[in-house]
């Protein structure tokens, strides 16, 4: 039975051994990588093999053992990489609707009398919500501003001018 001392030094061994091989391991595995990312998985390997628990089952594969841990480090990378573009895509893809929406030559026109009942439903708010939403959606205040005139804190507006909208919305949706 190997002892743990023997066991921490055959895997030290093995990495200054290894080392340039396991960067090798890595480039080959990951596309557009570069060199300080592939030693950055493997220091990331070897820390967690060497903070592993000292009651732990000794290693008796050394190579075996590191390279599966390298190549599942991998897999979590790209696993991580694959949920970040989708969501940039995602992204993308909602500014690219909101710019057509934008900058679309189609105007909707609404009609007088919801003009005129939006008007009433502002006026018929707190005075601290209705207060918020003239300031930003009428008059272009940003949240800083207003922050540094009330000494309100930028937070507190944006959950009043979203409690605001919502009561809006929901008077507006009964008429």
């Amino acid at each position: 039975m190997v002892s743990e001392k023997q066991n921490e030094n055959n895997l030290s061994s093995f990495f200054k051994e290894e080392y340039g091989s396991l960067k090798n391991y890595v480039r080959s595995k990951i596309e557009h990588t570069t060199e300080s990312d592939a030693e950055d998985i493997i220091q990331d390997v070897a820390l967690k093999i060497f903070s592993r628990p000292t009651d732990a089952l000794p290693i008796n594969n050394i190579g075996g053992f590191v390279y599966s841990a390298i190549k599942n480090r991998i897999i979590d990378i790209l696993r991580t990489k694959k949920q970040k573009t989708n969501h940039q895509k995602d992204l993308e893809n909602l500014w690219t609707e909101f710019t057509e929406m934008f900058y679309s030559s189609v105007h909707e026109e609404y009609s007088e009398t919801l003009k005129n009942d939006l008007k009433r439903a502002v006026r018929n708010l707190k005075p601290v919500y209705r207060d918020i939403i003239v300031a930003v959606d009428f008059e272009g205040y940003s949240y800083r501003e207003i922050s540094e005139e009330t000494g309100i804190s930028a937070g507190t507006l944006m959950s009043r001018r979203h409690r605001a909208i919502s009561l809006l919305l929901k008077n507006l949706e009964t008429k």
